[in-house]
């Protein structure tokens, strides 16, 4: 594990607070950009370029928005080990990019647990995709630097400006413990509402 250079991303968060200078500061360190429906609108309308993830995957948002990121094509770009031969070659044969960075926010389950009593809404509230990606990279993150969340953004924005992008292992190394504490916590709220 050594310094890693961000040559792209994923970005899809619920919260589009903040996000504008970690976008603009990936573009302007040449950072291929990918991202999913509200998101991509955001990032379209400040007039930076992005790839829509369901170009990469051949597949829109199904089952009103439950499916969109979970797919070999984005999965596949996030678990590759970039040292492991097989591995590339599996990237190569099925035509996945590498994903570097992941910057993802998950649906607020707490806060509409607090908001509201109707189950429906709740249940729509359970993060499947956004959780699956935090996982996914922090596992990765030998060669991933995942952000799980906007107290996150600072962080990210110093290696953006100061390092210009890269990445030292125990930097990857501490943000997936933070995303693992993120994930944790998500699915703690979520067994307490289960058990109430």
């Amino acid at each position: 594990m050594s310094d890693k250079k961000i040559k792209s991303a994923l970005i899809s968060v619920y919260y589009k607070e903040g996000l504008d200078e970690i976008v603009r500061g990936l573009h302007e360190l040449g950072v291929r950009i990918f991202s999913t429906g509200g998101t991509y609108n955001h990032i379209d309308q400040m007039g930076i370029p992005a790839g829509k993830v369901e170009d990469l995957t051949g597949f829109p948002s199904i089952l009103g928005g439950r499916v969109k990121t979970l797919h070999p094509s984005v999965f596949g770009g996030i678990l590759a080990r970039r040292e492991n031969k097989g591995d590339s070659e599996q990237m190569a044969q099925y035509n996945i990019p590498e994903i570097d960075l992941v910057i993802v926010d998950l649906y607020p389950f707490e806060e509409t647990v607090k908001s509201t009593s109707d189950e429906e809404e709740i249940i729509e509230k359970i993060d499947i995709g956004g959780i699956s990606l935090i996982r996914a990279a922090a596992k990765n993150f030998n060669d991933v630097l995942i952000i799980s969340g906007r107290e996150q953004y600072p962080g990210l924005l110093g290696l953006l400006k100061e390092k210009k992008g890269f990445t030292s292992a125990a930097e990857r190394r501490r943000f997936a413990a933070e995303a693992f504490m993120t994930s944790s916590h998500y699915d703690t709220e979520i067994f307490r509402y289960f058990n109430k």
